[in-house]
């Protein structure tokens, strides 16, 4: 008996699940190219993380921990399913159901594959490799294709931008100072600017105003971005002024437009919170019933987003689904602070600190923008709770040592 078990091999995670871990964060911002060739390619990845996920912690007969994060995600499963069935006959309840779902799972999977066998600094670079490619898809778009704004693999310019500004944070995790990090941040963030979305330009500079509070980025790297961006759009305008020109003005013309719109956005979605404060008015609710509550005040857009992350899902999941909604933020927050007190000087901490500029940017685009669809804020919530795992799990190792040399 004590032979087999010193002779049994001991099952360990296959390497696809690294590979899909990085696949899945890389490929989310260009997951309208993968949509173009194929109407289920851009979910390929998330699902085969799942599965081999599960295969793996099977495998191993070990589970993730409980977390605050798990009970929150757990907690807004359940709150999502009952307005789901209380909503059920909505001719939107199925579909944002179905879409809701995949996050909760993909966010407690990348959580606990992060804070185990991915290092987060992977996941890092995967996320902002894969939203440099639909930068440069957005520079493309508009000098190349003639739109107006940049939109790249996302229909909405503004969807563009929220993938953008988020992942220039994450830069920072990049330990060398190399050519190409350069050649990213200055496609980032001419790709976001090429978007003409204020809500994006308001997430950057708020990243961008806690990277330099934190000091882990340098008021020299932040100058010479802006300098080569500047040179950019310079080049640019040379060579496609007319076409620049073009866009500000009508960029200038919708401008006023979207301020009224949003307004009345806002406004219906605070009536469906203040009349469904308990189960809300489901998934997609908000489209539903937005002609109505607004007294048809948009004649030609019926069924719109709220273009306020927030008030949406206050809206759709009432007060308990938000209030757990936020509350993964919330976990979110307290586990990188805690990571970033406890790391110390050093990768650890700087890893920490850009997953929080980078939730920053995520959630002041989201004051503008209906972004709970999209997966930078779940992955980043997962890293976040993984960055404190890895960081309390070395210092007990590094106080197991410590007593070990002692003995």
């Amino acid at each position: 008996m004590t032979a087999f078990a010193l002779t049994r091999p001991t099952f360990r995670a296959p390497a696809p699940l690294p590979v899909l871990a990085c696949a899945t964060v890389a490929l989310a911002p260009v997951e309208g190219y993968l949509t173009a060739v194929q109407g289920q390619l851009g979910k390929l990845a998330p699902a085969l993380l799942t599965v081999a996920w599960l295969a793996v912690r099977v495998g191993q007969r070990k589970f993730p921990r409980a977390t605050p994060l798990h009970a929150a995600l757990a907690l807004l499963a359940v709150v999502l399913a009952a307005t789901a069935a209380w909503h059920s006959a909505g001719p939107f309840t199925a579909e944002y159901t179905v879409r809701w779902l995949p996050f909760l799972v993909v966010t407690a999977v990348l959580a606990d594959v992060a804070g185990r066998e991915v290092p987060i600094r992977w996941l890092l670079l995967a996320a902002a490799a894969g939203a440099t490619v639909a930068g440069a898809g957005a520079l493309v778009s508009l000098i190349a294709d003639g739109q107006a704004r940049a939109s790249g693999p996302q229909p909405d310019p503004n969807d563009l931008a929220y993938f953008l500004v988020a992942a220039v944070p994450l830069l920072v995790a990049v330990r060398a100072r190399t050519f190409a990090t350069a050649i990213a941040g200055v496609v980032l963030v001419a790709g976001a600017a090429a978007t003409f979305s204020r809500g994006g330009a308001l997430g950057l500079a708020a990243a961008a105003g806690w990277l330099l509070a934190r000091r882990v980025l340098p008021w020299r790297l932040v100058a010479a971005t802006a300098a080569a961006v500047v040179a950019l759009g310079l080049g640019t305008l040379l060579v496609a002024g007319p076409h620049l020109a073009r866009a500000v003005q009508e960029k200038s013309f919708i401008a006023a437009s979207n301020v009224d719109t949003r307004e009345l956005r806002w406004q219906a979605a605070a009536r469906m919170v203040t009349a469904h404060p308990v189960l809300g008015v489901g998934p997609g609710g908000f489209r539903e019933q937005y002609a109505a509550e607004s007294h048809n005040a948009e004649i030609d857009e019926q069924t719109p987003v709220a273009h306020n992350m927030y008030l949406e899902v206050a809206a759709e999941l009432g007060l308990p689904g938000f209030a757990l909604f936020a509350g993964v933020v919330g976990v979110a927050a307290v586990a990188s602070e805690r990571a970033v007190r406890r790391a110390g000087p050093g990768p650890r901490r700087t890893e920490a600190v850009a997953i929080q500029a980078s939730l920053l940017a995520v959630l002041v685009t989201s004051t503008f923008l209906s972004e709970q669809y999209y997966l930078p804020l779940w992955s980043l919530a997962a890293l976040a709770v993984a960055a404190e795992t890895r960081v309390r799990r070395e210092g007990e190792g590094s106080a197991d040592a410590g007593a070990a040399r002692h003995q």
